[in-house]
């Protein structure tokens, strides 16, 4: 989670300037708003800058909401879209592998759109980033979950209850994926495969437009998809590295 900040100058003569205020758990894991009990000592989500950084919530400019492309959870907790089966396992692996790090070992499964839109909403998020879409290049089919099921009755809302959580059964949109390994000299057509589907999806089923997609680890991997509000100083541009 990232948000944009442009405090006001509080004496004449102060230079008024933007910073960036990133919040590193996961929205879930949000002491107050989360999945408890399985949750952190704090306010994880958007919810958390204004108190995290000591500027209100007025001088908060932009919202980034920065997702994987597939879902992960570390350690326990209700995860309604795990792939406990050799698709978990090709996620995990491939992302250890890919992206040359030793995190800690994660569940993993598909991308669960009623919990990025329930956690969208409770954060204030202006756009979305969506992150790791190189882990899925090698996958055929790609699902997203759209919707529960639970006690036999489908609602596209999350639920307050962790039992609740723990009794949904996902309900799966599936998405054309990208046969295709990523490399740093080849992330134009990963990106043009790959990432339209899930960045509609994600789009249309959460609310907010996707601003941003990550193809791979390099700096050039990640690119702009559009500017999506007045706010910004830069003019729109598509498949153009942020960094540039």
């Amino acid at each position: 989670m990232y948000a944009i900040l442009r405090p006001t100058a509080r004496r004449r003569g102060e230079r008024q300037a933007n910073f960036v205020r990133r919040r590193s758990s996961g929205a879930l894991l949000d002491v107050d708003h989360g999945t408890f009990p399985f949750v952190t000592s704090s306010n994880s989500s958007g919810v958390g800058i204004a108190s995290g950084s000591g500027v209100p919530g007025r001088y908060i400019n932009h919202v980034i909401g920065v997702v994987k492309a597939y879902s992960t959870r570390v350690g326990g907790g209700p995860f309604p879209t795990e792939q406990d089966n050799a698709t978990g396992q090709y996620l995990r692996e491939t992302r250890q592998r890919i992206r040359h790090g030793h995190p800690p070992p994660r569940r993993c499964g598909w991308l669960d759109v009623v919990a990025l839109r329930y956690t969208s909403r409770l954060s204030g998020v202006d756009s979305i980033a969506v992150m790791l879409l190189d882990v899925l290049s090698g996958l055929d089919e790609i699902k997203v979950c759209t919707a529960y099921t639970i006690d036999g009755k489908s609602t596209t809302r999350f639920p307050s209850h962790v039992d609740d959580i723990r009794a949904a059964k996902p309900v799966y949109e599936s998405l054309p994926g990208g046969k295709k390994k990523s490399r740093a000299a080849d992330r134009t057509p990963i990106c043009l495969r790959t990432r339209r589907p899930i960045s509609a999806a994600s789009a249309k089923l959460v609310g907010q437009p996707v601003e941003m997609v990550s193809a791979g680890p390099e700096r050039d991997q990640t690119i702009a998809v559009a500017r999506c509000d007045s706010r910004w100083p830069e003019k729109s541009h598509r498949r153009r590295s942020i960094f540039h």
